[in-house]
């Protein structure tokens, strides 16, 4: 690999790992860790507005801040996230994962958590 090579490969992966893709990083991570820190209520309304986002738009409008416009129909952000750990997903059954089953899985924990379970929200 020559240094023009490397330095653009450098420039790629600084555009995709700016601010904006962190503040993304962060907000799939309490999206996991909701239906145990905030309200089964407010954990379900952000699961429908991310699910219609998804329906309406079929990609997650913050890949435009950060760099990840550009994906393939299948590529999504938990692609690249699970990609730069080094697991490669089929990008077809991820994507159908996170855009029809993931955000109803981690609804009905919040619900089971918090209502049959009776465990009250970590935070509010």
């Amino acid at each position: 690999m020559d240094i023009n090579t490397n330095l653009i490969m450098t420039k790629k992966i600084e555009s995709k790992l700016n601010f904006m893709f962190w503040f993304h990083v962060l907000l799939v991570i309490i999206a996991w860790t909701g239906p145990f820190l905030f309200s089964w209520y407010l954990m379900i309304t952000v699961y429908v507005i991310l699910m219609a986002q998804f329906l309406v738009f079929g990609k997650c409008l913050m890949n435009k801040s950060h760099g990840l416009e550009d994906l393939s129909d299948d590529k999504i952000f938990y692609t690249e996230l699970l990609n730069m750990m080094g697991f490669y997903p089929n990008q077809s059954k991820l994507k159908f994962f996170v855009h029809r089953i993931l955000y109803i899985i981690l609804g009905l924990v919040a619900i089971i958590w918090q209502v049959v379970l009776m465990h009250p929200p970590i935070l509010f």
